[in-house]
C-alpha cells in the first residue's frame, strides 16, 4: 500500500542571494521545509506549523497540503547530478518544498478527485502543483521550472476534508476515486500541451473537486 514516507514544514523566510542564484535580489519563501516526526496536526489549510510566503498564488483550502512522490527522485537525481554535483545537496525529501513526500504514487496513478484517508485524517486530491520560478531559484537551475513542466513530474495538491493528525510512515488508504480517467498527468496536459483543445479544456475545468484556481484558468482561455 502506498505510504507517507515523510511529513515537512516550513515558515516564511527572507533570503539574500547565494553563488549560481537565479536572480540577484533577496526573496521570501517557505520553500526550504524541515521533516518533523510524531504526530502532526492537520487542519482545513494544511498542516499545524507550516506557512506559506506568499498567500495570493499559495495555500488556501484548495491547496491546503502539497505532496511529492519519492517515486521520481531517482529520475532527477540522475538527470540533475552533472548540476548538482560538489555542492552537498542531494534531490529527495522536501526538494520540491512538498509537505508530504509519498511512495508508491505518482502522476501517473492518482487522479483528480481521489480520497485518502492517513492516520485519521482525509484528504481530497485538488489539483496538479504547478512549478514557479521559486524551484528554479531554490536550486539555482535556471530551467528546473520548464523541465518539471515538461515531464509532468510535478507534484499536486490536496485538500483537507477531514481534520486529524498523520505521522511518517502512516499508509495511504484510497477510499474513494470518482474520476479515474483524470489522473494528474492527464491534467498536466491539457494544461500545457493542450490548451487549444477546447473539449478537453471545458472537461477538465468541469470537474467538481477540481481546484477554483485551476477552473478559472481553463475557463479563460474558453472565453
Amino acid at each position: 500500500m502506498p505510504s507517507l514516507l515523510s511529513i515537512q514544514v516550513g515558515q516564511p523566510q527572507t533570503l539574500d542571494p547565494v553563488t549560481g542564484d537565479t536572480s540577484q535580489k533577496p526573496w521570501t519563501t517557505s520553500f526550504f521545509k524541515q521533516p518533523i516526526s510524531g504526530l502532526v496536526r492537520v487542519g482545513k489549510l494544511g498542516l499545524e506549523g507550516d506557512a506559506v510566503a506568499d498567500t495570493q498564488v499559495h495555500g488556501g483550502a484548495d491547496k491546503a497540503v502539497c505532496v511529492y512522490s519519492a517515486d521520481r527522485w531517482p529520475y532527477w537525481r540522475d538527470k540533475l547530478r552533472p548540476f548538482l554535483e560538489g555542492d552537498g545537496e542531494e534531490f529527495g525529501t522536501a526538494a520540491f518544498g512538498e509537505n508530504f513526500s509519498v511512495e508508491g504514487l505518482d502522476e501517473e496513478s492518482v487522479c483528480i478527485g481521489d480520497r485518502w484517508r492517513i492516520g485519521d485524517a482525509e484528504f481530497e486530491v485538488s489539483q496538479p502543483r504547478q512549478p514557479c520560478w521559486k524551484l528554479a531559484r531554490r536550486w539555482r537551475l535556471t530551467k528546473l521550472t520548464l523541465w518539471t513542466q515538461e515531464t509532468g513530474y510535478t507534484g499536486w495538491y490536496v485538500r483537507v476534508t477531514r481534520e486529524g493528525t498523520v505521522t511518517a510512515g502512516d499508509e495511504i488508504e484510497l477510499v474513494e476515486r470518482p474520476l479515474p480517467n483524470w489522473t494528474i498527468d492527464r491534467a498536466n496536459s491539457v494544461m500545457y500541451e493542450l490548451r487549444d483543445d477546447r473539449e478537453a479544456n471545458a472537461e477538465l475545468a468541469a470537474l467538481g473537486p477540481l481546484s477554483e484556481s485551476w477552473k478559472r484558468q481553463l475557463l479563460k482561455r474558453l472565453g
